[in-house]
């Protein structure tokens, strides 16, 4: 069974020669949302953010499964989640609220939710026909018996993000793309062993 290093150590081969691209991806992400956040005291952020948000993080996951799988990856692809805005926006909707509703039991149950739902975007990208509400069971499907591997894995970026901090967030145009391919290349894992023992639960 593949375990946390194997995962960086595959996203990091796999962002060779892209890590510019994927950088300037993060960049137009990161301006954005803080261009809506400037104008949430007008409440126009606010609308705009509920609006793009959804659109914005397929883009990015549609981007990351591009380099674990690789192929070419081109800038424009962060707002390739706009083709398909009706199920991006449902599918950030549906996380959020779901999300939250978990949330107000405690704390632990929100987060144990946001990973059942942590692959819906990866499952998106790959099936354009797919339905929003489609992705997100089939992600808690994946994740069911998977939730403690995938936050091996992020706990296991946690010097990076001490860094990142440490270099007043500099860093966080290159971790971010690090440790979301690493992601897909946990999500390509998990569709592999689902496809060889496609009986188990």
């Amino acid at each position: 069974m593949k375990r946390a290093r194997d995962f960086r150590k595959a996203a990091w081969a796999d962002l060779h020669g892209k890590w510019g691209r994927m950088a300037a991806i993060v960049l137009i992400y990161m301006l954005l949302t803080a261009a809506c956040a400037l104008f949430a005291v007008f409440g126009v952020g606010v609308i705009a953010s509920i609006l793009i948000t959804g659109p914005l993080l397929l883009g990015i996951a549609t981007s990351v499964i591009s380099v674990a799988v690789h192929k070419t990856v081109q800038i424009e692809m962060i707002f390739h989640g706009f083709r398909r805005f009706g199920e991006s926006f449902v599918l950030w909707l549906l996380i959020t609220i779901f999300t939250f509703l978990w949330s107000l039991l405690l704390v632990i149950p929100g987060i144990v939710k946001s990973y059942s739902y942590s692959m819906s975007w990866f499952i998106l990208a790959e099936n354009p026909e797919m339905a929003a509400n489609a992705a997100r069971k089939m992600s808690m499907e994946r994740m069911r018996g998977n939730k403690w591997r995938l936050f091996c894995l992020d706990m296991s970026f946690l010097g990076w993000w001490i860094l990142c901090i440490l270099t007043f967030g500099i860093l966080s145009f290159w971790i971010i793309p690090y440790h979301e391919t690493a992601r897909a290349e946990f999500y390509r894992t998990l569709i592999a062993e689902n496809a060889e023992t496609p009986d188990c639960k």
